[in-house]
């Protein structure tokens, strides 16, 4: 199923003409079954909490102004295996196309926690593999339901500080404003590291450059 939504925005003529070229963002939001993964997209999307969805793989797009630039963020959000021991699996296909990962368990969950685990450890292999520089934030939902907490704020922090990731705790079915920041810091990680890939493709042309330059010289 592939849901196309776009905000609804007035723009003034002065934000048109300093408008520069639309910026994409493909976001893959990854975690087990029930976590609140369709919610938590939905929420951000519309601002609106839905609570009851299938486990059916989703594509939404969604166009929203930030710092006066268009910016269309894509957000693939992929279904659990239900294999357990493919829980933690992730497509070349999805591996590829993510410029950025969101990765949602339960806070009430603790089985949902360990999924996020599986799957940090399968992007952080890919990412070798691939030599990506893809964000990661781990995302703790359902942070409403404190009496059912199965995985504490702190186990979410230090599995994020160990694999060099985002976290956020939240809950999609009380706050809006928790969710949107989720979703912008993760486009201004995405934003860093395409600069950082930029600039360490200009710092290696410039090195090839002048290797070229020195090595004529010694032949000469």
């Amino acid at each position: 199923m592939v849901v196309q939504v776009k905000s609804r925005i007035c723009y003034s003529s002065k934000s048109m003409e300093g408008n520069q070229q639309k910026v994409e963002a493909n976001i893959l939001l990854l975690g087990a079954e029930n976590v609140g993964k369709s919610a938590l997209t939905v929420r951000f999307l519309t601002r609106r909490f839905i609570g009851e969805y299938g486990d059916i793989e989703s594509i939404y797009s969604h166009v929203d102004q930030i710092d006066g630039r268009d910016i269309c963020f894509n957000i693939w959000d992929s279904p659990c295996q239900q294999n357990v021991e493919e829980s933690g699996h992730i497509s070349d296909r999805q591996l590829q196309w993510a410029d950025g990962y969101i990765l949602v368990y339960s806070i009430c969950d603790r089985a949902s926690f360990n999924v996020v685990q599986e799957q940090v450890q399968c992007i952080r292999h890919a990412k070798q593999k691939l030599a990506s520089t893809a964000p990661i934030i781990i995302v703790g939902n359902k942070r409403d339901l404190q009496h059912l907490r199965t995985v504490s704020s702190e186990e979410g922090r230090l599995l994020a500080l160990s694999a060099d990731c985002g976290f956020f705790e939240v809950s999609a079915a009380e706050t809006y404003h928790s969710v949107l920041m989720v979703f912008h810091e993760l486009l201004e990680l995405i934003r860093e590291a395409r600069a950082f890939r930029k600039g360490n493709a200009g710092f290696k042309g410039i090195v090839r450059s002048m290797s070229a330059v020195f090595g004529r010289k010694r032949t000469d």
